[in-house]
C-alpha cells in the first residue's frame, strides 16, 4: 500500500488532554482553533506561513497588543482528524499521507488555500502528486474512492471521484495482471489503518469477477456511477450483470433465501431497512443490461420475487416480468412457483403474476413460431418440427410442468387454470401427457366440479395426442368423464388399425421383393416361397386376431361402466363397434364363401360355363 512521511521532526510535542490538542513548544499558545468538539491550542506563526485561509483569520482576529486569537473551522473537511494533521504539517512535523486520508487532506489544503503561494512544496502540491500515485493501482483507488464519501461536495469539485472512478473502470476493463496487485488482500502496513478502517481481507480475484468484491464496499451512489463508467469502457454485459446481482446479495438477505454462501464476502448487511432495500431493488434493476440471456433467468425471477416482498414500485416488477418473459425458456420450474404476496391471498402461488410472463413470452415468439409450427396427419400421427427443443416447445413443458404443480391448489379457479393452459398454442406440444398430468391432478383436487365443469377442464388436452402408457392410465381413470374415456378408446383403436396397415404394406413389400429376387436368378424353389409366403400371412392373421380380441375386451370393459344398456347402445352407434362387428362379420362370411367356391371350381372344372 502506498503512503507519504511528510516532515522530518518527531510528533511528541502535539499531544492531547482531554478535548485539547496541546502544541508544548516551550512558547505560550496565542491562538485557539476549534474543530467540532475539539480545540487545538497552536501558535499564529507557523499557520500563517502556510495556509492563506487561516493568514487572513488571524489578521482579522488579531489586535496590535498581541491578543490570543480564536476562531472556529467547523466546516473544515475532514474534520479534527484531518485538521489534526494539517497543524502537524504547518509545524513540519512528520506525518504519513495514506490512501486513506490523501482525499480528506487534498480537500481540506484546498480549503484553507495551502497553496504555492505560501511555501513551496505546499500541502495541495502534496496530496496532488500523491493522488496520482494512488490512481495507479487498483486497491489504493478503491480505498480513496471509499473515504470520499466523508467529503463528497469537496472531493466533487476538486473531480477527485470522477478521477477516481475513471481509473478504476480502465482497470476493471484490463487484465488485473497488467497492474499492481495487492498480495496479501486488504490487510495494511504498519499505520496505514489508523483512521479505524476494517482491516478484512478479501478473497483472491478469480477470473472475469475479481473486482466484485471491492466495488461492493462503495455506497450505492458511487457504485451506480462506477458500475455505467465500467459499462461504457466496452466491459461485457455479462460481468456486468454478475457484478450487479452480487452487490444485491450483499444486503439483500432475500436474495440468498435458496442460498448458501459460506465465505464472510457474501454475508448480508442485517441493518438495512426494508425501504432502503426496496430502493436499492429499484435502483439496481434499472442498471441491468437488457440484451437477452446475459442475466440469468434464476436470478431474475428471484428480483421479482424479492421485489413483490418489498412491495416495489409496479414498473419495477413490470420490468422484470417483461426480462423473464423474453427469456422464458431458460427457466426451470422451481424458480417459477412465486409465492402469492398480494393483499387478498387466493391462491397459494401467484397465478396471475405467471400469466404476464407467459403474455410477455407469447408476444415476442409466437409470430416466429407459427410458421415452423408442426403438422397433423390425417391419422393422427405428429410430426415435429426440425428441432423438438423449441423455445416454444420448452416453455410448453415448463408450463405442463408447473400446472401440475400449482393443480392441487384448492383455492385455484377453473377458470385461471384453463386462461393458463391455453396461453400456449397446441401445436407447441408434441405430446399431451403433460398438461393430461396437470388436468388429472386438478380433477383429484377438485372433487366438487360438476359434469359440465370436468368435460370443460378436459377438452384442454388433446385425446389424440396421448402416448401409450397415458392412453393406458386414461382408459382406466374414474375421474375422467365417460366421454372422455371412449375417445382415448376410439383413437386407441385408431392408432392399432394404423400399425396394422403398415404391417400389411411392410408384408407386401417384402413378397415383391423376394418376387423380384428370385427372377434375377436367386434359385429358389416354389413350395419354399409359397410356404414363406404363408407362414408370414398366418402371423399377421394371429395378430389381427389377437388385436380384435383385445378390442373385444375393451368394449366389454366399457360396457361395465354404464348405466344401462340404452346408454351402450347410443354410444355404440355414436362409435361404430357394433356395425364394425357386423361388418366384419359379413366380409368374414363372404371370404370364406368365395374360398369355398373357388377351390371347387379348381378341383373340379365347371362344366356348365364350359
Amino acid at each position: 500500500m502506498s503512503f507519504m512521511k511528510l516532515g522530518s521532526k518527531s510528533s511528541e510535542a502535539f499531544h492531547l488532554e482531554g478535548q485539547t490538542w496541546v502544541c508544548s513548544t516551550g512558547l505560550p499558545s496565542d491562538v485557539t482553533v476549534e474543530v467540532g468538539e475539539i480545540s487545538f491550542f497552536l501558535h499564529k506563526f507557523p499557520l500563517l506561513s502556510r495556509s492563506g485561509l487561516l493568514k487572513k483569520l488571524i489578521e482579522e482576529l488579531s489586535g496590535d497588543d498581541g491578543y490570543v486569537c480564536t476562531f472556529q473551522l467547523h466546516d473544515i473537511p475532514g474534520g479534527a482528524k484531518t485538521f489534526e494533521l494539517i497543524a502537524k504539517f504547518c509545524y513540519g512535523l512528520k506525518i504519513d499521507i495514506t490512501p486513506l486520508n490523501v482525499v480528506s487532506l487534498r480537500c481540506a489544503a484546498e480549503y484553507l488555500e495551502m497553496t504555492e503561494n505560501y511555501g513551496e512544496g505546499n500541502l495541495v502540491s502534496q496530496t496532488e502528486a500523491f493522488l496520482n500515485e494512488v490512481f495507479g493501482t487498483w486497491p489504493d483507488s478503491i480505498k480513496a474512492l471509499e473515504t470520499c464519501e466523508e467529503v463528497l461536495p469537496f472531493a466533487e469539485d476538486l473531480h477527485v471521484v470522477s478521477r477516481c472512478i475513471d481509473s478504476l473502470a480502465m482497470k476493471a476493463c484490463s487484465d488485473p495482471s497488467l497492474f499492481k496487485w495487492p498480495v496479501g488482500g486488504r490487510k495494511s502496513q504498519d499505520n496505514a489503518m489508523a483512521n479505524g478502517i476494517s482491516t478484512e481481507i478479501k478473497p483472491q480475484p478469480q477470473g472475469d469477477n475479481w473486482w466484485y468484491y471491492d466495488v461492493s464496499l462503495l455506497s450505492l451512489p458511487l457504485f451506480k456511477r462506477l458500475i455505467l463508467a465500467i459499462e461504457s469502457k466496452g466491459m461485457k454485459p455479462e460481468s456486468v450483470a454478475g457484478c450487479l446481482i452480487y452487490y444485491l446479495r450483499r444486503f439483500l438477505p432475500l436474495m440468498n433465501r435458496q442460498s448458501s454462501f459460506k465465505d464472510k464476502s457474501h454475508a448480508t448487511i442485517p441493518t438495512t431497512s426494508e425501504a432502503d432495500q426496496r430502493a436499492l431493488l429499484e435502483e439496481i434493476v434499472e442498471l441491468l443490461p437488457n440484451k437477452r440471456g446475459v442475466t440469468s433467468s434464476k436470478h431474475l425471477l428471484r428480483l421479482l420475487r424479492t421485489a413483490m416482498i418489498l412491495r416495489a414500485s409496479p414498473s419495477c416488477k413490470e420490468n422484470l416480468e417483461k426480462r423473464v418473459g423474453a427469456q422464458l425458456d431458460q427457466a426451470v420450474l422451481v424458480d417459477l412457483l412465486i409465492p402469492n404476496m398480494g393483499y387478498s391471498v387466493e391462491t397459494l402461488y401467484d397465478v396471475d403474476c405467471i400469466h404476464r410472463i407467459l403474455d410477455h413470452f407469447m408476444s415476442i415468439y409466437l409470430p416466429a413460431s407459427v410458421t415452423a409450427s408442426p403438422l397433423i396427419l390425417e391419422e393422427g400421427t405428429l410430426i415435429a418440427a426440425d428441432d423438438p427443443l423449441t423455445s416454444m416447445t420448452m416453455v410448453a413443458s415448463l408450463l405442463d410442468g408447473y400446472l401440475a404443480e400449482v393443480a392441487s391448489d384448492a383455492n385455484l379457479s377453473l377458470s385461471k387454470f384453463q386462461a393458463l393452459a391455453v396461453a400456449v398454442p397446441d401445436y407447441s406440444r408434441p405430446l399431451d401427457d403433460g398438461i393430461y398430468h396437470a388436468v388429472d391432478i386438478y380433477l383429484k383436487a377438485h372433487p366438487w366440479l360438476t359434469d359440465t365443469e370436468r368435460e370443460q377442464l378436459c377438452r384442454l388436452m388433446n385425446c389424440q395426442k396421448l402416448s401409450i402408457e397415458a392412453s393406458t392410465h386414461a382408459a382406466q381413470n374414474e375421474r375422467l368423464p365417460l366421454r372422455v374415456i371412449v375417445q382415448v378408446l376410439f383413437f386407441e383403436q385408431l392408432r392399432l388399425r394404423t400399425s396394422i396397415s403398415g404391417w400389411f404394406f411392410v408384408s407386401d413389400n417384402l413378397a415383391n421383393s423376394q418376387d423380384q429376387s428370385g427372377n434375377l436368378g436367386l434359385h429358389r424353389s416354389d413350395g419354399n416361397h409359397q410356404l414363406d409366403s404363408a407362414g408370414g400371412t398366418d402371423n399377421v392373421r394371429e395378430r389381427l386376431l389377437q388385436i380384435e380380441k383385445e378390442c373385444s375386451e375393451i368394449r366389454n370393459e366399457l360396457q361395465k361402466l354404464t348405466k344401462t344398456k340404452r346408454s351402450w347402445n347410443i354410444f355404440s352407434r355414436r362409435f361404430g363397434f357394433r356395425r364394425k362387428t357386423d361388418s366384419s362379420s359379413s366380409k368374414e362370411s363372404n371370404s370364406t364363401n368365395a374360398k369355398t367356391q373357388s377351390s371347387t371350381v379348381n378341383g373340379k372344372p365347371n362344366r356348365e360355363s364350359s
